[in-house]
């Protein structure tokens, strides 16, 4: 009978081979598990979501771009602003880079020190750092056009805080930056990135991301090595409530 967090975070993470995924959900505004629930699908989740008390009332659900969790959120948290995780979205803008780069010079791809300077912000590689790379880029002209590209995007994905006046001065800047990679090997990230430009916009505005989810992942992560798995799912549910979650469990037990 726990009503639903104010700012919910949703993500899924593996449980065992036999019964597959489970999905989190944590209360960011507290740095609390609220729930773990297996599977990550809807209908493996739509009777437990349909009994939850005070979902109408959640205000914000940050997720990563999953069309399942996106559906799923505006199913049965209609109230609620969807915000994208801002590590998943940088981490997508790059696996897109990448696979582009290897089209276009597969002996590069497979170079660590190239990988690295590729992968880092613009902003924090040294001057020599710059050098090197903007002299190899220079030999692919495409490349180097669409390494500037994926630079602009990330600082705008990378905006925080916002207030609504400046995010609706930011956004013809980066609607035309998606146009213009509509007509170039990125199509398919900005035909992504369009499609969900309003949690991309959302994350602008706030600071909260699903890292704190992240962080119970890996403490779950260890909860089950130390019990050398778990063959109940109820069992590791409360202990992961125990230990990252709502004390309310221990008060009953005590």
């Amino acid at each position: 009978n726990r009503p639903c967090p104010r700012v919910l975070g949703i993500d899924e993470h593996f449980f065992t081979r036999k019964k597959g995924y489970a999905t989190t959900f944590v209360d960011l505004k507290n740095h609390k598990v609220f729930d773990v629930k297996l599977g990550r699908s809807e209908p493996s989740l739509r009777r437990y979501l349909r009994a939850l008390e005070g979902r109408d009332q959640v205000q914000v659900v940050v997720m990563d771009m999953s069309e399942t969790y996106r559906r799923i959120a505006q199913r049965y948290f209609p109230n609620a602003t969807l915000v994208a995780d801002r590590f998943h979205v940088v981490r997508l803008i790059n696996q897109h880079f990448l696979k582009v780069w290897q089209q276009h010079h597969p002996e590069g791809r497979k170079n660590r020190g190239l990988l690295s300077l590729m992968r880092r912000h613009q902003w924090r590689l040294s001057d020599q750092q710059r050098a090197n790379l903007m002299s190899y880029l220079a030999e692919f002209p495409v490349l180097q056009a669409l390494y500037v590209a994926k630079q602009k995007l990330i600082r705008f994905m990378l905006l925080k805080t916002l207030t609504a006046r400046r995010a609706r001065t930011k956004l013809p800047r980066y609607l035309e930056l998606l146009e213009q990679l509509q007509n170039s090997p990125l199509r398919a990230l900005a035909k992504t990135l369009k499609s969900w430009i309003e949690p991309i916009i959302a994350m602008w505005r706030f600071s909260k991301s699903n890292g704190i989810t992240e962080g119970f992942h890996n403490k779950m992560e260890m909860i089950s090595r130390r019990a050398y798995g778990f063959r109940n799912f109820e069992n590791y549910r409360l202990r992961v409530l125990a230990h990252c979650g709502w004390d309310g469990i221990i008060n009953r037990v005590g």
